[in-house]
């Protein structure tokens, strides 16, 4: 996304009218190509016979009256220079790059912020898409467990009958043992009274027959 047109205008004009902040640091101006010379004069020899312009230099010190600038380059060659052809800023195609990749650092940051807040947005719409699941999901879970709950409480009702037919069965088994019980022991008394009879009519039998044996005969002549 571009920046709007004033934006861009106003800020090229904000660095292209900007003061620079090194007063030591100067430009060679507007020139095409400047030489540099071993002492402040034109006598002296030329160590660089054409520094090209908008050249970045250091100074180093100055010649008021000859009218020369010592100045350092940005590889270390030092050297006098007219100071007629220095400037305290750079030129005007140099503050124009500058402001260009200044306009295009901007623009990439824009885009990056474009780019965050739409990666933000999507966030929260997948956050809001995750908790309106976790709500659904939520009442789902509240639906089975009451579901469960009433399971259990007839589950439990259930287990409460059951242990309660289990006690009366087992109250039942035990009277039913003892009516077997005494069943079996009226049946062992049936028994034993028709030995004891039985044995009472052998014995009845038995004195019977020694009464008989034991009376006195008749004689047939009598």
């Amino acid at each position: 996304m571009m920046i709007p047109t004033q934006l861009s205008t106003l800020f090229f004009l904000a660095v292209v009218c900007a003061p620079v902040a090194n007063s030591n640091t100067v430009y060679i101006s507007d020139e095409l190509t400047v030489p540099l010379r071993s002492g402040p004069s034109g006598s002296h020899r030329i160590l660089h016979r054409g520094l090209a312009s908008g050249t970045q230099l250091a100074v180093v010190g100055e010649d008021v009256e000859a009218g020369f600038t010592q100045i350092r380059t940005t590889r270390g060659t030092e050297g006098w220079i007219r100071s007629q052809y220095l400037v305290d800023e750079p030129i005007a195609k140099l503050r124009l790059i500058t402001a260009q990749r200044e306009i295009t650092r901007l623009e990439q940051q824009v885009q990056r912020a474009q780019s965050q807040i739409s990666n933000l947005t999507q966030d929260t719409v997948k956050q809001d898409n995750a908790k309106q699941a976790s709500a659904n999901e939520i009442d789902e879970l509240k639906v089975a467990l009451d579901r469960i709950t009433s399971i259990s409480s007839s589950a439990v009702e259930t287990h409460e009958e059951n242990l309660r037919l289990q006690d009366v069965n087992a109250r039942l088994r035990d009277e039913l043992g003892d009516i077997a019980e005494e069943r079996n022991l009226l049946h062992d008394n049936a028994a034993n009274e028709g030995i004891m009879l039985g044995a009472g009519f052998i014995l009845l039998g038995l004195i019977a027959g020694v009464l008989l044996k034991a009376r006195p005969q008749r004689s047939a002549w009598s």
